[in-house]
């Protein structure tokens, strides 16, 4: 798949919407988790928008492909990005983690909106996958199952696993994505436990590996639809990204990987994606 310049274009301007999105509902909320939330926007509205098979006017169809957010802390980009494609009301964004909101902090299983497995506790999505890849094969049916996972997680050893036994069972209809922006909570993902060699690791483990700039749809769209291609065995996508993207307060820190903008700060973040965007315009 390749992206003409105006469809990378075009999408480029969603994915600014849904970073004001979701600044704005996680300054609303005054809690939430922005960092991680802006550095996986590209790979969410991809898969949204251009590669698993959907239909927000029927969610629970019986092939449709199924979307796992590991890193639940980041359910602010998920919200927003379901939002742009039809599966949640506008005006349900702003209630993120209100009592009796269905957007919590983290996502609370309901398929009618898109959700299709609640998660929260990292570590836990690959497993959850490796279960519903299973599951689909046993049963024929034809889905994909895409996890996204967060660098830091892979600190879990259920992560690895999970790995093992999707090697062993040649779920080559689940497909991991790793959200590789080096920032976990408590610093540089490599100073608090180093992962590299990462891609050496996967491959250990008997999983195709593909790396890609998380910040060039062109590339990222390509890898995703090179990972529904293969067969065989289970693939990982390594997807270079900045924790923080498009802020440039904050871009690789840990400062903001769990806390909420002020008002200056929000202004201000607002500010420099309507730059960002306004250059796009004028091309």
């Amino acid at each position: 798949m390749e992206l003409s310049k105006t469809d990378e274009n075009n999408l480029l301007l969603d994915i600014l919407e849904i970073k004001k999105d979701i600044l704005g509902m996680i300054f609303k909320a005054q809690s939430g988790h922005p960092g991680g939330s802006l550095s996986c926007v590209n790979i969410l509205y991809l898969l949204y928008n251009k590669i698993m098979r959907i239909d927000p006017n029927n969610p629970k169809f019986k092939d449709r492909d199924v979307f796992i957010l590991s890193k639940g802390h980041s359910a602010p980009a998920l919200y927003a990005v379901l939002c742009k494609i039809g599966f949640i009301r506008r005006e349900e964004l702003f209630t993120l983690r209100e009592f009796d909101s269905i957007l919590q902090g983290h996502p609370v299983k309901n398929p009618e909106i898109g959700i299709e497995i609640s998660t929260g506790s990292l570590g836990m999505g690959l497993s959850i996958g490796v279960g519903c890849a299973l599951a689909a094969k046993l049963d024929g049916h034809e889905k994909k199952i895409f996890v996204l996972l967060g660098d830091g997680e892979l600190n879990e050893g259920a992560i690895w696993e999970a790995a093992m036994s999707a090697n062993h069972y040649k779920l080559d209809n689940l497909i991991a994505i790793i959200d590789r922006n080096g920032i976990q909570s408590d610093g540089s993902t490599e100073e608090i436990m180093a992962l590299e060699p990462l891609a050496d690791k996967w491959k250990a483990f008997g999983w195709e590996v593909i790396e890609v700039d998380g910040s060039n749809l062109n590339e990222l769209v390509k890898s995703l639809g090179k990972a529904k291609r293969i067969i065989g065995k289970p693939i990982v996508i390594i997807s270079y990204l900045i924790k923080g993207s498009e802020v440039s307060f904050m871009q690789h820190t840990r400062e903001y990987h769990g806390r909420a903008p002020n008002k200056d700060e929000y202004e201000l973040a607002l500010n420099e994606i309507a730059k960002i965007k306004n250059k796009l315009v004028r091309g």
